[in-house]
């Protein structure tokens, strides 16, 4: 029987023994079982093409990148250096030539209160000369002069730093894609258009302040990449209705 958290042709037990390995314990605490999860949300989006990665539809902005060789869900980009805490990303796409990591949000950017966390392990001189825009970002998150009510980028600068490490072994461009959802409430009170606005200004922001650097940052809200599935195999087509229907993203 299958697991009622998964859209059919999801597998299961791959995804839970995913889960259950990651570090942000969504089984134990029950998180995973919420009605604002957005971890099943992004397992179930990404979970069906973990058996048939090459049917995965191209991420927007990156349909140069080849076809998929690999799909699978909560993905860790290592650091290099092996202690500490190294940053968990919802899903990972390999191509031939690019590793693209995927942070997903739902509700937390009209939710959670943005913290920043930046240690100075992160000041370590081990990023590349081609990571100054990420660099940069880190110093301004700290000292105040960069502040963000929606996007937590703190987080998107280590999952970077992340990527540029697990790209350089995997001999592969790194990407960091940002796949973000656009609910219309929460708890049954309307979302404000003016805060879905200030989340994208926010993302531009982002985007433009690290532009050029080895990690490439790409967004897209999933209405607009679930849009491009339609007409593209039936099965494909009907995965993504699913992804709409039951989590209104």
């Amino acid at each position: 029987m299958s697991d009622p958290k998964f859209l059919r042709g999801i597998p299961a037990g791959h995804v839970l023994n995913r889960l259950a390995k990651a570090g942000g314990k969504e089984i134990e605490s029950g998180k995973l079982s919420s009605p604002e999860s957005s971890a099943a949300l992004a397992v179930n989006c990404f979970g069906w093409f973990i058996e048939r990665p090459e049917l995965l539809p191209p991420l927007s902005g990156l349909e140069a990148a080849g076809v998929p060789e690999l799909v699978d869900v909560e993905f860790c980009a290592r650091f290099p250096w092996s202690g500490g805490r190294h940053p968990w990303l919802d899903a990972v796409v390999q191509t031939p030539t690019t590793l693209i990591g995927v942070e997903s949000k739902r509700f937390e950017p009209f939710r959670d209160v943005k913290s920043v966390n930046l240690s100075d392990a992160y000041d370590r001189p081990v990023w590349g000369r081609d990571m100054k825009g990420y660099e940069r970002m880190r110093d301004r998150l700290r000292s105040g002069e960069e502040r963000f009510t929606h996007l937590d980028a703190a987080q998107l600068v280590k999952h970077a730093f992340g990527l540029v490490t697990e790209g350089r072994r995997r001999n592969r461009a790194p990407v960091l894609f940002y796949l973000f959802a656009e609910p219309a409430a929460r708890n049954g009170h309307p979302i404000a258009q003016d805060d879905l606005m200030w989340h994208r200004n926010e993302i531009a922001r982002f985007a433009g302040a690290t532009a050029g650097d080895e990690v490439t940052f790409h967004f897209a809200s999933y209405r607009e990449w679930l849009g491009t599935w339609r007409g593209l195999d039936n099965n494909i087509a009907a995965h993504g209705q699913a992804i709409i229907e039951m989590f209104a993203p």
